[in-house]
């Protein structure tokens, strides 16, 4: 009976991931979601680097979602706010770099460690738009090389509606 009680307190240790959020959220109100396998992605247009290429193909899938701001949710979007931030300050979620924009905020965390990193993790507010949480999911993703894809992103191009419904949410 002890060793039951102590495995499911240590299976217990976290509190709700950012996996969990997603996936809880994905459907709700006021909330964009989109899953994206890398496959999907169209890059033929796109030359990219040998860094470049060798991050791409270290991703597996992007998971976003989106929470949009409007006159008449402020006090959800605060409580929602407050949920992943209290989520991204979580120890296994370590920090890349933080700062802002003209946009709005941004936080760049990720879970691996400081060579390898299984997920990298980034969340933007605006204070007139609502919050984004982009989850890159892979396998021994290297950050230096990940970090080079930024400028590929806007050369991206998708058929999906939801898609171009979250990356105007940037716009």
């Amino acid at each position: 009976m002890s060793l039951f009680i102590v495995a499911v307190l240590t299976s217990c240790e976290y509190g709700e991931t950012l996996q969990g959020y997603y996936v809880a959220n994905q459907e709700s109100p006021n909330f964009i979601s989109v899953d994206i396998p890398t496959s999907f992605v169209n890059l033929d247009n796109v030359e990219l680097t040998k860094d470049q290429k060798e991050a791409y193909d270290s991703v597996d899938k992007l998971n976003m979602l989106a929470y949009t701001l409007t006159d008449d949710n402020e006090a959800e979007y605060k409580a929602e706010l407050a949920k992943v931030q209290a989520i991204l300050k979580d120890e296994r979620y370590e920090e890349l770099f933080r700062g802002n924009t003209t946009y709005g905020k941004v936080i760049v965390k990720y879970i691996g460690t400081d060579t390898t990193i299984d997920e990298l993790i980034i969340f933007g507010s605006a204070k007139d738009k609502g919050f984004a949480i982009v989850r890159v999911l892979g396998d021994n993703m290297e950050p230096a090389k990940i970090m080079k894809l930024g400028n590929v992103v806007d050369s991206m191009t998708t058929d999906e509606n939801n898609v171009k419904e979250f990356m105007n949410f940037f716009k």
